[in-house]
């Protein structure tokens, strides 16, 4: 196959796999945080489409969603149908959107150090909190040094 070949079908492989992860995320974000743009960004090169949207009323989105109070954290995204709550890694992101698990969503509590968007800390230790359809929360991957 020729280069120029060889780089379409790639093209065309990587649009394929990207389409097929999710039509779109929308991540909704308060107008001051700057670390969502972090995580969006990350997101974006691995090649998830999203778009932002700035909302004043984070709690209301929250609330929307089914996110349990003690999994909130500064932004809180949707694709097809889950909801992703922080600063949730990629690796997690993408199984989710793959697997297409029976939960609501999934979460990082808190702003921890070293998560995706929060800084690169190879030390980084927190649990990324799976969101039952009722509410409930149970640990859906471990990120550990």
């Amino acid at each position: 196959m020729k280069p120029r070949s060889m780089m379409g079908a790639l093209a065309f492989a990587l649009m394929t796999a990207v389409t097929a992860q999710a039509a779109e995320m929308v991540v909704y974000k308060d107008p001051y945080c700057g670390c969502c743009e972090e995580w969006a960004k990350a997101l974006k090169a691995a090649g998830v489409p999203l778009r932002m949207e700035v909302v004043d009323d984070m709690d209301a989105v929250k609330t929307k969603w089914g996110v349990p109070e003690d999994a909130w954290s500064c932004h809180t995204a949707v694709a097809d149908g889950y909801v992703f709550e922080g600063h949730v890694p990629l690796e997690a992101v993408q199984k989710v959107l793959k697997e297409k698990p029976d939960i609501a969503g999934v979460a990082v509590p808190g702003m921890p150090s070293g998560a995706l968007g929060m800084g690169d800390d190879p030390s980084a230790s927190y649990d990324v909190v799976g969101i039952a359809k009722d509410g409930g929360q149970s640990v859906y991957m471990e990120v550990r040094p």
